[in-house]
């Protein structure tokens, strides 16, 4: 038998992360994100972790950039506008940038290394005892400027800011992939 000509062997198939890196590298940041939502939840329900205000804070840029990934992800899959897709990565960078400098803002406040935001750190202020019942009741008692969980060293506010500046790594990554392969 006569092996076939140059012209007819097969085509080697190119793994999806090669022929649509736009499309992977938003499911990654979508997966991700979800994953890291879920484990703070997980933290805060299951555990019994109450989060601070600007814990609460960080988990915004996640709530925000799912979805997006998930858009971005179908647009990239289904071939839109190569604009719309490029544009969606830089917009998921930016957000999980924005989560990145919360979670050092938040780390860096937890190390005291600048002030935080005075409704959860600081001395507590006691002020008159004519109004004392009332702000026990609207009072905050978890604290920013001290980290409740720490693994190695880093509190959940470092782990928040590695993993927002990976995902964003990843976005961008994937945006200038996008722009140089058509």
């Amino acid at each position: 038998m006569l092996a076939p000509s140059a012209d007819q062997r097969p085509v080697a198939a190119q793994p999806f992360w090669r022929t649509n890196p736009a499309a992977v590298a938003a499911l990654i940041v979508a997966l991700a994100g979800a994953a890291t939502v879920a484990g703070a939840w997980f933290l805060e329900l299951v555990v019994g972790l109450k989060p601070c205000p600007l814990c609460l804070e960080q988990r915004v840029p996640y709530y925000i950039g799912i979805p997006l990934a998930l858009i971005v992800a179908l647009a990239a899959w289904r071939k839109g506008p190569r604009t719309l897709v490029i544009g969606g990565l830089i917009a998921l960078a930016a957000l999980m940038l924005w989560g990145a400098w919360l979670g050092v803002f938040h780390a860096g406040i937890e190390w005291k290394l600048w002030a935080g935001p005075t409704e959860c750190s600081g001395a507590a202020e006691l002020g008159p005892a004519t109004d004392f019942m009332k702000r026990l009741q609207t009072i905050n008692i978890t604290r920013c400027d001290e980290a409740s969980w720490r693994f190695l060293g880093i509190s959940l506010a470092g782990y928040n800011a590695l993993i927002s500046s990976a995902l964003a790594t990843i976005a961008l990554w994937a945006a200038w992939a996008t722009a140089r392969a058509r």
